[in-house]
């Protein structure tokens, strides 16, 4: 697939955007602050409903701005096209599909980004949230019933959790239904999740080997977020005065984490932040390489400030491989880095905000 039209109104420092992509590379270049990263966030807007950046998402919206838009124009394979938008004025975000008002599942479903950018090695460092979402947004993409059973999942979640802080005097009866709601929806997502796993491990053990041979074999470590000798009702009925001290639910798939485990670094913490990188580098091209065999077409890939995250000979890797599968590729730089040079590349200068077309 590829972005054929981007138009950004009110994200951060960029106003009024109208962008015309083609296939291969795009490279945004331009000094430290011009908003760069921010045609990256919007792209990637599009495909998770989020940004990558941390922070609060009052951020997001341009100092002075009541409202933010981005909209995006979609070309799959086959050659359909896919007219997909979001905005938001206050707290909510609108979706819409094809100039109809859509979910944000509907939109999410039909624009695929990953983004490898300078805080991606929190997926190997950082909180479990992190690879949750990894996780989740690969199960989405290949499990057609994760979505309605995510959020079976999170309603019960949150009423459990409401009767939990409601105080010890709450009846067991109430907790029932919730607790079988979760159980069975738990098992539904677990099940989905590690097939996802089972079927992205060659993908990581080909791309990870391709940028640290010298850890060796990997191995994938998954954390269901509940034991597996009894059914997560039945633990979470023995776990309730505990959660009730907690005032949240401790069990549960929203507890579940994964691991990347090598030969010879068996814990994370055997690894040096540029190996955290390169790791995460991994696991991104993987999910990249896995949708791709699964769709029949590669999502669009951003790579944010490529020069300052990778030494040159990953760059250069990491660039031959994304063109030999003729991905669509979004890079920022503060100038057109050096594996770039020589290759068919569209160029944008963005400065203050505002973007223009160079080759």
């Amino acid at each position: 697939m590829k972005l054929e039209r981007l138009r950004i109104q009110g994200l951060r420092c960029l106003s009024g955007s109208d962008i015309e992509l083609g296939a291969g590379i795009h490279v945004f270049v331009g000094a430290n602050g011009a908003g760069k990263t921010s045609v990256l966030e919007a792209a990637f807007l599009l495909s998770h409903g989020r940004s990558f950046r941390s922070g609060a998402k009052e951020a997001l919206l341009q100092r002075g701005a009541s409202a933010l838009s981005v909209y995006g124009e979609v070309r799959h394979e086959e050659g359909r096209l896919s007219r997909v938008g979001l905005g938001r004025e206050g707290s909510r975000w609108n979706a819409r599909l094809d100039g109809e008002s859509a979910t944000l599942g509907q939109v999410v479903r039909e624009c695929a980004v990953v983004c490898f950018e300078p805080g991606s090695h929190a997926l190997i460092a950082g909180g479990a949230e992190e690879r949750r979402r990894y996780l989740d947004w690969g199960v989405f993409h290949v499990e057609h019933d994760f979505l309605l059973a995510w959020r079976r999942y999170q309603r019960a979640l949150k009423q459990r959790n409401s009767l939990l802080r409601s105080g010890s005097m709450i009846a067991d009866e109430l907790f029932l239904p919730w607790e079988a709601e979760l159980s069975q929806t738990a098992e539904q997502i677990d099940r989905m999740r590690q097939r996802y796993l089972d079927l992205i491990l060659p993908h990581l053990a080909a791309s990870i080997s391709g940028l640290l041979p010298e850890l060796g074999e990997l191995q994938l470590r998954y954390r269901r977020g509940w034991t597996d000798d009894r059914p997560l009702g039945e633990q979470l009925a023995d776990q309730r005065g505990r959660d009730i001290a907690r005032g949240h639910t401790t069990l549960g798939v929203h507890r579940a984490d994964w691991s990347i485990a090598f030969e010879h670094a068996p814990l994370r913490e055997h690894l040096s932040r540029g190996q955290e990188k390169l790791t995460a580098l991994g696991c991104l091209l993987a999910q990249a390489g896995l949708y791709a065999s699964h769709k029949g077409e590669w999502p669009i890939v951003c790579l944010d400030d490529l020069a300052s995250e990778l030494d040159l000979t990953h760059q250069t890797a990491v660039v031959a491989q994304l063109y030999q599968a003729s991905a669509q590729v979004l890079v920022t730089g503060t100038e057109l880095p050096a594996p770039l040079q020589g290759l068919s590349a569209q160029v944008f200068h963005v400065e203050q905000g505002r973007l223009a077309p160079l080759l």
